[in-house]
């Protein structure tokens, strides 16, 4: 994650000294993370869908998912560790397995590993919503979280913009984890311009 934020910091530099943030899913993670360590260079974040879950049993399925993602990429078994994934967020078998078979699955197989780092390096270990990095925002949040939207994202989305000391939070109708760029753009662009 360190390179990741030295990214942020670097494209803040060229664009002159300060920004704002968005970041879609585990994006939305990076971006808090970023906020914290780049604190006077980050003016204002606004995420969409963090994926973190607060049901109770939620810590234990995570632990087992990502001990089964470390193991699966370990053997090199790419579309395995793409399926396991997409089986782990509701995805039908039936489903996966046509997906399989179309030809744009060598280029998910490409980027299977990039799963590891999204989930155990920036989500982390824990599944729940990361208050503790919450509340250590300075500066406007705006969480998003779309109500068609995988059914824990909107629970987290309400904790994460409890925890910060500026977080406001919006459902937005009819949105699901594709959200439409039309019903998002008004939302950032009231938001950064605010």
């Amino acid at each position: 994650m360190d390179r990741e934020i030295e990214d942020i910091d670097a494209l803040i530099d060229h664009a002159g000294g300060s920004a704002f943030l968005y970041g879609h899913s585990s994006g939305a993670t990076l971006a808090m993370h970023a906020a914290v360590r780049l604190s006077g260079r980050i003016g204002r974040i606004a995420m969409y869908d963090a994926p973190h879950n607060d049901a109770p049993d939620a810590e234990e399925s995570w632990t087992e998912y990502l001990k089964e993602l470390r193991r699966t990429l370990a053997d090199g078994r790419r579309g395995d560790a793409i399926e396991l994934f997409m089986r782990f967020v509701g995805t039908p078998g039936d489903q996966v397995g046509a997906m399989r078979r179309e030809p744009f699955w060598p280029s998910m197989e490409a980027i299977a590993p990039t799963l590891a780092y999204d989930h155990a390096t920036i989500i982390g270990d824990r599944w729940s919503a990361p208050t503790d990095l919450a509340a250590q925002l300075a500066v406007p949040a705006l969480v998003i979280a779309g109500d068609a939207s995988f059914a824990f994202m909107p629970g987290a989305a309400k904790t994460l913009s409890r925890a910060m000391p500026h977080g406001q939070l919006r459902i937005l109708k009819d949105q699901a984890h594709n959200v439409d760029p039309g019903v998002l753009a008004p939302v950032l662009t009231d938001f950064f311009a605010g």
